[in-house]
């Protein structure tokens, strides 16, 4: 991967904050940390992540909530949210791909598991971005010979 990146970490617990962060040590990333879902929300609008690692049991709004909002914003709806969870039940994977979760782990977190999937979601980041930004100058050669 070619450049930094910038990673939220998306839990109320400390001990989860501090592991997630310890495993992405490899990953040449600027992280931030949210402690709940609002302060979640807040920090996607300061910090501008390109990857969200989205606890679901959290105060105040749980990561259903949170990705859901995320996901249905034009501003967010582009940030990679991967879901980290101790649910592994049907209904709860479900429920987080109708929130429009990109990806979900189950804890406990294997390491090598995070690494590879948080890779690969940045990985699909900057190939959707890249053509973000070929169908807008597309659109503007576009308007260029519609005015020429």
């Amino acid at each position: 991967m070619s450049r930094s990146y910038r990673i939220l970490i998306a839990d109320d617990n400390a001990a989860n904050r501090e592991l997630l962060e310890a495993f992405l040590a490899p990953i040449d990333c600027e992280i931030e940390f949210a402690v709940d879902g609002q302060d979640t929300l807040e920090k996607i609008s300061s910090f501008e992540p390109d990857l969200v690692l989205l606890d679901v049991m959290m105060p105040k709004l749980n990561g259903f909530e949170v990705c859901q909002q995320i996901k249905s914003n034009p501003k967010t709806s582009r940030i990679m949210v991967l879901m980290v969870t101790a649910l592994n039940e049907l209904g709860d994977i479900e429920r987080a791909v109708k929130a429009g979760t990109d990806d979900f782990l189950s804890k406990p977190i294997n390491k090598i598991e995070l690494l590879k999937r948080v890779e690969n979601m940045l990985k699909l980041k900057d190939t959707s971005d890249e053509l973000e930004r070929l169908r807008q100058y597309i659109r503007s050669m576009d308007k260029q010979a519609d005015n020429a």
